[in-house]
């Protein structure tokens, strides 16, 4: 919990376009800061305890609090809810509480499971999983490594998703267990046709849980552990937390052209699970299981955005030239007649 709250993790990873002072002090604070962690606690007390606090920050609390918001204001949350009205959250007191438990033991069942497989690799390796140096990761390796995670991600989530918890294939033999799966995942996640709510997020069945939220996480970096550091981990968590928890919303405002497009295709998932089977939408539209439109609209749509912006300033900065050109004609015309006058009337 102190890695998340007290490290400034945003003024690291942009500290190379950020060059002021008070960068150069939070990076020191959090150079100092993690030195700490790391020099007074193990790497595995410091790996669970940060995705815990990361889950708990950034899914948690937030769903809990869009939650408030769908049950005291429901006029208001179903005006921005996709499919209105029938996206909003049950608001009986027991069926919440078994939402909330069944996410909370999810979020402690895959916290037990990393930190055993953690601990195994380890003692296989004789060796942290994750580096856990005080040296800290270079930007660019980072940026690298979070690119390949993500990718990684997305095949895993793809995958699993459709061919098992979809059961795309559920008429061949020998799949008896892949279709007890997809009945367990449709049973609690697929419960009701609307747009979801971010508490589903972990309000799975385990097992569909584990392998829909949980392997294509922890999978790519249980690969990498030779090269990936503890700190990259911590923003490809958040950031994949953060994503799942806004997609997850069934809010219509979601900022961003991209990130409203998977909230859109999320919600599209959640009320006819047809199609939508990645987190991106990359492979969706590579396989042709796109619904509601895919992500390269939604890239076009992005850049035309840009265009139109780049358009508007194009054509405000040249009204403001033309409005300095006017003002200093004005201001030549002006002291041009001032000469005269003064000419005329022998001043």
């Amino acid at each position: 919990m102190d890695l998340l709250l007290s490290l400034p993790l945003a003024s690291y990873f942009f500290s190379t376009s950020l060059t002021s002072w008070s960068t150069s002090l939070n990076l020191l604070f959090f150079y100092m800061t993690w030195s700490t962690l790391v020099l007074s606690h193990s790497p595995l007390k410091i790996e669970l305890l940060g995705t815990t606090a990361i889950r708990i920050v950034f899914w948690l609390v937030p769903s809990l609090l869009f939650l408030l918001i769908d049950t005291l204001l429901p006029s208001l949350a179903e005006s921005i809810k996709y499919n209105g009205a029938s996206a909003l959250p049950p608001r009986d007191a027991q069926s919440l509480a078994r939402l909330l438990g069944l996410a909370i033991l999810n979020l402690g069942l895959s916290a037990a499971l990393e930190g055993a497989l953690s601990l195994a690799t380890a003692s296989f390796l004789h060796e942290p999983l994750f580096r856990t140096a005080t040296t800290l990761p270079l930007p660019w390796q980072m940026a690298k490594h979070l690119a390949l995670l993500f990718a990684c991600r997305e095949v895993l989530t793809y995958y699993i998703h459709r061919y098992v918890l979809h059961n795309a294939r559920g008429g061949s033999k020998g799949n008896n267990n892949t279709r007890r799966l997809a009945s367990q995942h449709a049973r609690c996640a697929h419960g009701r046709k609307a747009a979801p709510f971010s508490l589903l997020l972990m309000a799975d069945h385990p097992l569909p849980f584990l392998l829909h939220r949980f392997i294509p996480l922890y999978l790519p970096a249980l690969l990498l552990h030779r090269h990936l550091h503890l700190l990259t981990y911590f923003v490809f968590v958040s950031l994949a937390t953060v994503e799942e928890t806004l997609a997850l919303s069934g809010y219509t405002i979601v900022p961003g052209i991209i990130m409203s497009g998977v909230a859109r295709r999320t919600a599209l998932h959640y009320a006819r699970p047809t199609g939508n089977f990645g987190c991106w939408g990359v492979l969706d539209w590579v396989h042709g299981t796109s619904l509601g439109g895919d992500v390269v609209q939604d890239v076009r749509d992005e850049a035309e955005k840009h265009q139109i912006r780049e358009k508007g300033e194009r054509a405000a900065g040249g009204a403001g030239s033309m409005f300095q050109d006017g003002m200093e004609g004005l201001r030549r015309s002006t002291r041009a007649r001032g000469k005269k006058n003064k000419a005329n009337g022998g001043w």
